[in-house]
């Protein structure tokens, strides 16, 4: 029989892709989540990882075995909710927050079906960024929320979050239509070193990773323009006043005069649900259900 904790360690290595990245996900230790893989394989009987240059990667078994590991946390995670719901009715406050696109996406269709079971709901919603969000969900102000986490930048989490990557989508660049590149099949971040940006704030993650791509890709990028809404800096994008990286969730309703161009290198953006471990009421856990819906009632 294997050990939950064990096939846990090894489907954050499929995750994550690395045993240090699977430990910091799991707030455990390298060598503990080593250990662990360890008496996995005696376990299984048949080597599990295997060297890749620096790192390590899932062998077959390895990722056959994952796959049923990633089944067998959730069901338990069902069972672990379906037990603490015994007997509780789902009612009271749910604070809410999260970044524009997934507010005005996904949070509605998953409210609109929470409440439609659970009428005694009371949900409040607020917008804002991942940078701003976590320290008061941290000290209990909020209970759960949508945010993202771009391709370059890992979201860096708090000791006590738990977290749960509802999506993964790609990331284009928001071109007037009558943009020389506008009718490309994909760009190199690098011919947009001349142009005027638009994104968020400096410290969130579409400002940040916008700057670490560009850098990478040899430029510093003039960004004259930091708005909150992306409706607005698509405005300024259909004017021709400024390019901007645009995930496919942002992109809706999506505006006439712009086109979305695929960039070169790949870009995406994984939009996450996080709230406290240990402070999951029974208004939280059947958010976060309603949430995994309405992801798969997205288009695409």
């Amino acid at each position: 029989m294997f050990s939950t904790d064990r096939l846990r360690a090894l489907a954050a290595v499929a995750e994550h892709g690395s045993v240090a990245a699977a430990a910091r996900a799991l707030h455990v230790t390298p060598s503990g989540v080593s250990q662990q893989l360890a008496k996995l394989e005696r376990e299984a009987g048949r080597p599990l990882l295997e060297p890749d240059g620096r790192t390590v990667r899932l062998t077959q078994a390895g990722r056959v075995l994952a796959g049923h590991a990633r089944r067998v946390a959730e069901q338990l995670r069902r069972a672990r909710a379906d037990l603490d719901d015994l007997g509780e009715e789902v009612l009271g406050p749910l604070r809410l927050a999260g970044v524009g696109s997934a507010l005005r996406t996904l949070v509605p269709a998953a409210l609109a079906s929470l409440l439609a079971r659970h009428p005694r709901v009371e949900p409040s919603v607020r917008d804002g960024e991942a940078v701003e969000l976590l320290p008061p969900l941290m000290r209990g102000d909020l209970d759960v929320l949508a945010v993202e986490s771009w391709s370059p930048r890992p979201l860096a989490l708090p000791a006590g979050a738990g977290v749960d990557r509802l999506m993964r989508e790609e990331v284009r660049v928001g071109l007037a239509a009558d943009h020389p590149l506008a009718g490309r099949e994909r760009v190199g971040l690098e011919e947009l070193s001349e142009e005027a940006w638009a994104s968020c704030a400096p410290g969130t993650e579409p400002f940040e990773s916008l700057v670490q791509v560009a850098r990478a890709s040899g430029f510093d990028p003039r960004i004259p323009y930091t708005l909150t809404e992306m409706p607005t800096q698509l405005a300024l994008v259909r004017s021709g006043l400024a390019v901007a990286l645009v995930p496919e969730l942002a992109r809706y309703p999506e505006p006439p005069g712009v086109r979305f161009v695929p960039v070169e290198p790949g870009l995406s953006r994984d939009i996450t649900a996080i709230w406290r471990e240990g402070a999951e009421t029974p208004p939280v856990r059947a958010f976060r259900e309603a949430l995994r819906e309405a992801v798969l009632r997205e288009p695409g």
